[in-house]
This record gives C-alpha cells, sequence and structure tokens, in this order.
C-alpha cells in the first residue's frame, strides 16, 4: 500500500529519514542529479533549517521504502517568477511506470502556494509528465557561468 508524507518547517524529517532521502534522490535522479551536497542544501532550504523561504518535501512510500521523492522550495520571488522551483523528483529505478511521479506532482502542485517552475533537460523522459500536467516551455533559460 502507498502512503505519502510531507515534510516541512514544522513537520520534519527525523535526521535518519532525511539521509535515506538524499542517498534516495542521490541514487534515484541518475545522470540528471547533483552531488550530495546540493541535494542536502535543497532539503535544508524546504526544511528552513538554512536561511530561506522555505518549502515542502513530498515522500511516497511502498513497504516502508521510498518509491518517489519531490523537493520543492519557494523563491519569495511572487509576481515576476513563480513562487516555487520544483527542485527534485525521482522514482526508484524498480518502479518506474507505475504513476507515483504523476500522482506525487499532483499533490505537489495541489499543496504549493503559488506558481511552480522547474528545469528539465531536453531529453529527460519526465518532461512528457510535466508537459501533461500543464507545464510549459515559456523561456529558453541561459546562464552565464563565472569562472572559478
Amino acid at each position: 500500500m502507498l502512503k505519502t508524507k510531507e515534510f516541512n518547517e514544522h513537520q520534519k524529517p527525523s535526521p535518519s529519514e532525511k539521509q535515506k532521502l538524499i542517498d534516495f534522490l542521490f541514487t534515484h535522479l541518475d545522470e540528471f542529479g547533483d552531488p550530495v551536497s546540493d541535494i542536502e542544501k535543497a532539503i535544508d532550504y524546504a526544511l528552513k533549517e538554512s536561511p530561506s523561504f522555505g518549502g515542502f518535501i513530498l515522500e511516497a512510500q511502498e513497504d516502508n521504502q521510498i518509491v518517489c521523492a519531490i523537493v520543492l522550495n519557494q523563491t519569495g520571488m511572487k509576481d515576476y517568477i513563480p513562487e516555487n522551483i520544483l527542485v527534485y523528483i525521482a522514482t526508484h529505478k524498480n518502479k518506474r511506470g507505475r504513476g507515483y511521479a504523476k500522482m506525487l506532482l499532483q499533490q505537489a502542485i495541489d499543496n504549493a502556494d503559488g506558481n511552480i517552475a522547474l528545469h528539465v533537460e531536453p531529453d529527460n523522459p519526465a518532461k512528457f509528465l510535466y508537459e501533461k500536467l500543464g507545464f510549459t516551455n515559456k523561456y529558453l533559460e541561459m546562464r552565464h557561468l563565472k569562472k572559478r
């Protein structure tokens, strides 16, 4: 049976739950993932464990194992960019195609206060899910990366 949990600044995961979430995202984001330290920063931001506007984390579990997770951060920039950014969404490699990501993403859309932006690589198969749930490609993102 699938059950979902929501974590936020008022309902935080235990240290072991947080570590399991970080490990899950690092493992199941595949080539679209980030270093563990970046994943932890996004989670800390959502939980307001660092200076931030907050956000929330959704986690779906089956048989006490994480099968899908979402990290959504608030931007604090209402009116000129969306109020939220979907930082991470991942489904367990062996559980894909069962609708878990669609269900959890719809819950995130319903729970979010305001609009949601996300970044997706053009070749990421999840792009079709985002489009199905109403996300559109309004802009071409460009970045200037400073040499360090």
